[in-house]
């Protein structure tokens, strides 16, 4: 091996060229250079295929005793090695981010999701220049970056066509390839996608086949083959993170009948089959016991007999979700294999970015996102029968129950969002490097976390950490390489000091121990009290003689527990976990929790064309009277089509003009729709159309009038029943003149749905009417930017 020629601790690595002799003409016998010599790794270094799935539990996948069927992961596993004590962070976008830089979810300004960032450091959702992403170190020695799904570390207020980029994958995230999604979920049937920083539309439609996962899987074949067809030389980081499972679970439905009757058992028998099969695999010890329900979890035997079959349906749903995407990751790794370069392909295969999601609530969701705004109590058991069907379809935003959650973290406590227990935390995880890795279908049970990741990958590829990135000095990564346990099942464990919080749920981990206290429950999301931080009821365990958190040994070993609870609070201000915030809905709002926001003011002018835009990116509307004024341009045989759409199919409003007359519809979650109708239509010619709508108040979530007007001249009265507190979608849009994504009215689609007159301008405006239902077009525009 040739000693490597780059001193690659500052990236990028510096230009030095050597001096030398310089002829005057080209043609001259002494003119010589070195050969241009394209940046590579280091000789050996391997292709990196890393693979994280979304909101899947520790016992869900059959690699790791679960009921659902994973071929691919088995096959994986078998040619490599199980790690039945690796850890996330128990929430997606700090997983994401702490793996991706090898720093602890806090350093980099994780501590929940995007949506809920504040104005604090460690919640702040802005990773520090100091902690340069793998991607980036990996792109800067030479390696091709791309990046396939799922991106939810872009902060929400950087989320619109305008950027900036820095925190998109393409933008300073280090990939030079990117496809998929920005946020927290996406339909999986009608994606709001990207290319890079290029929103795109999916490239079918979900009666022609189209699924997400498939699509993400057909890129990623496609850019490694590529890849490897033009640069055969150079090794590839692939980051490969679909959607799923994430709510909503979506699966085409013959992979869901393939469970038909596997769930008839119930949850509590689930757990039990599940522990099982996890014995007889010997993933987790022999002496490992199976923890019991908690009371906050129903029984199956005490949901109402009528509701079982719509809850065996939406298990069935999952299960046929997670083999699905099992079986694109195969194709995913089958195209390496066929190229010949899989003997040096370093793969992680990450079961689970945190435990399986109990934000279904106990009944489970025909559409999430009530839960979401505090409305869950309009799916009724009787509506939930009577839409059982739908379940993964293109109608359906569907969420299992809480039950299954918990069975599908078997054999630990709790779910996701819970950081105390392994429930929340502990993903099975996957790891073949042929060329590195000797043993075949062994089991490694030292201690890892997700910031292991990133220095594995550079010790693997004789990489150092870089001291320098882009002219900024980097802060140490904060992960341990788990290439030691490679080689040597029995090799002390180097990772053993590990803290864990999210939401004020928190734990540590020290040395075989853990203490951990939960703070509050996961479906809980609106409303829910909470006890005071230090009221909260630490539970203290040995590790090394109890694998899955069964005996609390609080009482027996309060010292041992006070050392452990102190060793958390140092860890915590080490990281940036301090101050402490167990805020839900509040942290959704902006002014409260302290981020920026991209809209300022009581007002926000739009133009036709304007679209994709996320709910951060136009004024908020929600709970609060507001009007919608537009100046349209109707031609002599009249207009349809859509002035200005936010939200989609399962939650959202629209003015829009159909046969002519301006029509205003609010969806309330896909389950409930209030239309206003004008009494005439638009004239043609050039006019202003607006719609007014007073909010009833009282608190949050009521309804309101509906007035329509044509210059000024109303048209049109009607009501809304109820609106949506919180949120109206995770994926779908703003969108003016057309709408993008699914419709938020059936009286038109999104491909039906482009204006056919002209629109020129369209603002929104906040609170009560202060004029005479015109706006004065020379005074338009002055007002909107005095007002942002």
């Amino acid at each position: 091996m040739k000693p490597d020629r780059h001193a690659r601790t500052m990236l990028p690595i510096p230009d030095r060229p050597a001096p030398g002799f310089t002829s005057y003409d080209a043609k001259d016998p002494e003119t010589s250079y070195p050969p241009i010599e394209p940046l590579r790794p280091p000789e050996g270094a391997p292709n990196v295929l890393i693979v994280l799935i979304d909101d899947t539990g520790f016992g869900a996948s059959s690699a790791f005793g679960g009921p659902c069927r994973t071929p691919n992961a088995e096959k994986l596993a078998a040619r490599g090695l199980r790690y039945n004590r690796f850890h996330t962070t128990a929430l997606c976008a700090p997983t994401r981010a702490a793996m991706l830089s090898g720093r602890n979810h806090h350093s980099v300004g994780m501590g929940s999701i995007t949506e809920t960032a504040t104005s604090a450091p460690g919640n702040s959702s802005l990773k520090p220049n100091t902690k340069a992403p793998v991607a980036m170190t990996l792109k800067l020695n030479g390696y091709s970056t791309a990046q396939f799904g799922k991106c939810h570390e872009v902060p929400v207020w950087q989320s619109s066509p305008m950027g900036p980029f820095d925190a998109w994958p393409t933008g300073g995230g280090g990939f030079e390839t990117f496809y998929g999604f920005i946020g927290g979920e996406n339909n999986q049937w009608d994606p709001a996608l990207y290319d890079g920083t290029t929103p795109i539309e999916p490239p079918a439609t979900p009666e022609e086949g189209y699924h997400l996962t498939e699509d993400l899987a057909d890129h990623a074949v496609s850019w490694i083959r590529t890849q490897k067809a033009l640069m055969p030389e150079k090794p590839f980081f692939v980051y490969f993170a679909p959607g799923a499972t994430h709510a909503p679970h979506h699966v085409p439905k013959e992979w869901a009948d393939k469970y038909a009757g596997a769930f008839a058992d119930g949850w509590d028998a689930q757990r039990e089959k599940t522990f099982a099969k996890q014995k007889e695999l010997g993933i987790i010890p022999a002496d490992a016991e199976l923890t019991p329900r908690h009371a906050e979890i129903p029984a199956w035997d005490d949901m109402p007999a009528e509701l079982r079959p719509v809850l065996e349906r939406e298990m069935e749903v999952y299960a046929g979700f997670l083999e699905h995407t099992d079986h694109h990751v195969g194709r995913v790794i089958d195209a390496i294999e066929d190229l010949g370069v899989l003997e040096n392909t370093l793969i992680y295969y990450i079961i689970g970015d945190n435990g399986a999601s109990a934000e279904g609530t106990v009944n489970g969701a025909f559409n999430e996102m009530a839960n979401f705004n505090g409305m869950a109590a309009l799916e009724t058991p009787e509506f939930m029968r009577s839409k059982m069907d739908e379940f993964g379809s293109p109608t359906s935003y569907n969420h299992y129950a809480v039950g299954w959650a918990w069975a599908m973290d078997a054999p630990f406590q709790w779910t996701k969002q819970v950081a105390s227990h392994w429930g929340g935390t502990r993903n099975g995880t996957i790891v073949s490097w042929p060329k590195g890795i000797a043993e075949q279908g062994g089991l490694r049970s030292q201690f890892s976390h997700v910031i292991d990741v990133a220095p594995t990958i550079l010790e693997a590829a004789g990489l150092p950490e870089p001291t320098m990135v882009n002219g900024v000095q980097q802060s140490p990564m904060e992960g341990t390489s788990m290439l030691y346990s490679f080689s040597d099942a029995d090799a002390p464990e180097r990772h053993d000091l590990q803290y864990f919080e999210m939401f004020g749920n928190r734990g540590v981990y020290h040395k075989g121990w853990s203490a951990v206290t939960k703070h509050r429950t996961p479906w809980d999301m609106v409303g829910g009290g909470v006890v005071a931080f230090d009221d909260d009821l630490w539970e203290l365990y040995d590790g090394g003689t109890d694998y899955s958190q069964s005996h609390d040994l609080s009482a027996q070993n309060p010292e041992k527990l006070h050392q452990l609870q102190r060793l958390w609070l140092i860890e915590a201000v080490k990281y940036n976990v301090l101050p402490l915030d167990d805020r839900t809905a509040d942290r959704a709002n902006a002014d409260i929790a302290g981020r920026p926001t991209l809209i300022h003011g009581n007002s926000q002018l739009l133009f036709s064309g304007m679209g994709r835009l996320s709910e951060n990116s136009v004024v908020s509307i929600k709970n609060k009277s507001f009007s919608v004024t537009a100046e349209l341009e109707i031609p002599e045989n009249g207009a349809n089509g859509v002035i200005i759409a936010q939200g989609g199919r399962f939650g959202g409003w629209s003015v829009f003009v159909a046969d002519g007359k301006v029509k205003f519809v609010y969806n309330v979650l896909g389950i409930q729709s209030f239309a206003t109708e004008a009494d005439r239509a638009v004239p043609a010619g050039t006019h202003q159309v607006r719609m007014e709508f007073a909010y009833d108040g009282g608190g949050l979530g009521k309804g309101g009038d509906v007035t329509l007007y044509h210059d000024g001249e109303q048209v049109g009265t009607g009501r809304v029943g109820a609106t949506q507190a919180l949120i109206f979608s995770a994926d779908e849009t703003t969108d003016v003149g057309y709408e993008s994504g699914t419709a938020v009215s059936s009286d038109y689609t999104p491909q039906s749905s482009r204006f056919t007159g002209r629109i020129n301008w369209v603002q929104i405006d906040l609170g009560d009417d202060d004029h005479d239902h015109l706006i004065d077009p020379e005074e338009r525009m002055r007002i909107a930017m005095a007002r942002q």
